[in-house]
């Protein structure tokens, strides 16, 4: 397979990193011209390209990566999806709702792969605990919180929550297995008109389970993690510290020993 990445800025060009190294990265596109020739010199002899049509019109491209900022993911990957080509797009997949079901409809049609970059799913800790989950080590799942907070990037195209909660919607949704029945979000624009700079988000799941979510690029320290409480052990992802990333402990209303 040859790879193509469009998009080559923050988090694009650890993806052209990743996949000059699988041996599949063929061709890197940017709209960025110093950012290419930044490209040029740091991966000599692969191609690069300034127009998105050089990369889908070319028969040797079997797959795009897309890493552009979140308001051209819709036009870009229904582009390559009309193109013939499979497509891995960053998330969030798009800013609107129904543009994400037309892509997924279009690709099912088309008979294309669209995958979107929910990268926590392939984390050996969230592959642990979802494993934990499925033999019951927890028990009965009953309430899942994640904090996913920062000092920054602020975003323009899209607010906090589109942002950063999609990290942690996918592992949830991967743990529950179900979609939420009922869902609400508040948030506060403070930054810039618009645009939330943070966000507190609840889903109610069948059997009462909640799941809460608090995002915030406004906040004076990073902390990234996910707390899973079952009627017998808790567990708790922490994705910024170094050692220790994942714990269990029993939960202290469980019968038996402690």
């Amino acid at each position: 397979m040859q790879i193509a990445v469009i998009g080559a800025g923050h988090w694009g060009i650890n993806l052209v990193r990743i996949y000059r190294q699988l041996g599949v990265l063929s061709k890197v596109c940017d709209f960025s011209a110093e950012r290419l020739a930044q490209i040029a010199a740091q991966f000599p002899g692969l191609e690069i390209a300034g127009s998105i049509d050089s990369v889908l019109s070319d028969p040797a491209i079997d797959a795009v990566v897309i890493a552009t900022p979140a308001e051209t993911h819709y036009s870009i990957a229904r582009q390559a999806l009309l193109a013939g080509k499979d497509v891995y797009v960053e998330k969030p997949i798009t800013l609107h709702c129904d543009e994400a079901e037309m892509l997924t409809n279009m690709a099912e049609r088309l008979g294309r792969i669209l995958m979107v970059g929910h990268l926590l799913e392939h984390h050996p800790a969230i592959i642990r605990l979802q494993e934990l989950v499925e033999q019951g080590e927890l028990g009965r799942l009953e309430y899942i919180y994640s904090n996913r907070l920062n000092l920054g990037k602020v975003r323009r195209e899209e607010n906090a929550l589109w942002s950063f909660a999609p990290h942690d919607i996918s592992v949830i949704l991967l743990l529950l297995k179900s979609m939420p029945i009922q869902v609400t979000a508040t948030g506060g624009t403070y930054l810039q008109p618009n645009i939330a700079d943070v966000t507190v988000s609840t889903m109610l799941f069948d059997r009462g389970v909640r799941a809460h979510l608090f995002v915030s690029w406004l906040h004076p320290y990073k902390e990234q993690k996910l707390v899973v409480v079952g009627e017998r052990r808790m567990a708790v992802f922490d994705d910024v510290r170094t050692n220790c990333r994942f714990t269990t402990r029993r939960s202290t209303w469980s019968t038996g020993n402690s």
